[in-house]
């Protein structure tokens, strides 16, 4: 019951439930209050010539009130000839099959009989308990119908009168017709409104199913959307819902849908252009910029090898044109690939051995940091990946002079190097003061450098080391993490290794 189409299939069923339960009751109700109207009637028209009979021993005295002989008229009593002598144990004529007889003087019952299943049978003596006895004493002489329980004959539907001699007498007929008729009504009710329900809710279901199609297909096209890589790249956005009528909620949803797919596909693709434009932009600044910073450092070379006396001066100036013109070169090349990255240029894709790497990258970062403790933990076996070398070799000396730069002399740097179901995992730790936090979530970002570095005298870098590094595993289909906190900075490098 999770989907909308579920819940609207359930509250149909439910509500036609609710509505053949109270037709059901209505009719079960109305049908038992008809029958036992009917079987009153009955009681009235038969009197109490019965019970009237077994004080007398089958026959009425002769002034009996007419309305106390029933509605047969004629004879009071007696046969259809004429005879006065009725049945032993009571008058039975023209009684229904079942009718109950009593008479009762105060509270106690002198008489109590019932008419047999046959005629030869005649009047039945009736057992009654205690519980039955006060039972019927606690019935009113009002000619109203009351249902009492006789243990030795179940419901039956008796009416009370006052008798010639003060005494009370009760005529009954059985209930059993009326509840038979009364549970079979209910048996038929219930495997109808069944039969409907099922056929209802699948009918619903399929009739919901139809009416939420455009609905539907809206939830599937978002589905699709949110599956898309949004964040980069150049996005085709999957077919609009289909068109529904825009005068229902359904089609009014889908039509807004539709309408924000059509401005999402447009910022996307003002987006895309615009980075396009920046990247084409970088990687030819870049491009033409290597010219120009290789002829300035040329010539600031140049001018320190002419062999005449140059002033002090002059020659510190000459060296710092010179580093800063190699610093920018470096920069410029390091724009340049991250331009080609952007542009999905693919790189060099042969095995490299990646524990040769990390071995060179670390003797390297010795001889630039000798004031750090570099330890390495490599696996028995060589670690070897598809890739690029030069540009693996790249990462790990972008992290490894991330790690001199930005922790203090006697820090302890640790490069570890293993597998993990079929991916390198090379991670890099130091125990410097940490990145601070506001750096953190950007810190491969492009340009990114802290405002405050993790120690004096930390290096001038343009911030795009470390970005460098996540364009690079990103470009191998891997991946860099960063978990840091004081005392303890990790950036962790997953490849893969190729092997399944």
């Amino acid at each position: 019951m999770h989907t909308l189409r579920a819940r609207l299939t359930v509250g149909l069923v439910v509500l036609l439930a609710v509505s053949c339960a109270a037709v059901g009751v209505a009719a079960v109700v109305e049908l038992n209050g008809f029958l036992t109207g009917r079987l009153d009637q009955q009681l009235r028209d038969a009197g109490v010539r019965f019970p009237a009979s077994l004080e007398h021993g089958g026959s009425l005295p002769s002034d009996l009130p007419q309305s106390r002989k029933g509605s047969t008229g004629g004879t009071p009593m007696g046969d259809e000839d004429g005879d006065e002598d009725g049945d032993e144990d009571g008058d039975t004529r023209r009684q229904a099959v079942g009718t109950f007889g009593c008479r009762l003087v105060g509270d106690t019952v002198t008489d109590a009989a019932v008419v047999g299943s046959s005629s030869g049978t005649g009047a039945v003596p009736v057992p009654l308990g205690a519980a039955d006895r006060r039972k019927l004493a606690a019935v009113p002489a009002d000619g109203d119908g009351h249902t009492i329980d006789l243990s030795s004959l179940d419901d039956y539907r008796v009416m009370a009168a006052e008798g010639r001699d003060g005494d009370v007498l009760i005529t009954g007929l059985p209930m059993e017709p009326v509840e038979a008729t009364v549970h079979r009504l209910e048996l038929v009710a219930g495997i109808v409104f069944g039969a409907a329900l099922a056929v209802a809710g699948v009918a619903g279901a399929l009739w919901v199913r139809w009416s939420l199609r455009p609905l539907s297909s809206v939830a599937a096209t978002a589905t699709r959307v949110s599956e898309l890589p949004l964040s980069s790249g150049e996005v085709a956005l999957p077919p609009r819902a289909p068109e529904s009528d825009p005068r229902s909620e359904v089609g009014r949803v889908a039509s807004a849908f539709d309408m924000m797919l059509g401005h999402v596909g447009e910022a996307l693709t003002k987006r895309h252009t615009s980075e396009e434009r920046l990247r084409s932009f970088a990687a030819d600044a870049s491009h033409e910029l290597r010219t120009p910073v290789a002829s300035i450092r040329g010539h600031a070379e140049l001018a320190l090898l002419h062999p005449d006396p140059v002033p002090q001066k002059v020659v510190r100036a000459l060296e710092r044109i010179e580093a800063e013109a190699a610093r920018m070169g470096e920069m410029v090349d390091d724009l340049l690939l991250l331009a080609r990255l952007d542009a999905g240029r693919p790189l060099e894709r042969r095995p490299v051995d990646l524990t040769r790497l990390v071995l060179d990258a670390v003797t390297d970062a010795q001889a630039a940091g000798p004031g750090h403790r570099w330890t390495l933990e490599l696996p028995e076996e060589p670690v070897t990946v598809p890739g690029d070398a030069h540009r693996l070799h790249q990462v790990l000396a972008n992290l490894l002079a991330n790690a001199h730069l930005h922790t203090p002399v006697g820090s302890t740097v640790t490069i570890s190097l293993r597998t993990d179901a079929g991916t390198a995992v090379l991670t890099v730790h130091d125990d410097g003061p940490g990145v601070a936090e506001d750096i953190r979530p950007k810190v491969f970002e492009r340009f990114t450098r802290a405002d405050r570095r993790r120690t004096e005298g930390a290096g001038t870098g343009a911030g795009l080391g470390l970005s460098i590094v996540a364009a690079v595993a990103e470009a191998h289909d891997g991946s860099v993490t960063l978990d840091s906190g004081p005392g303890s900075t990790t950036f962790t490098v997953r490849l893969p290794t190729g092997e399944e």
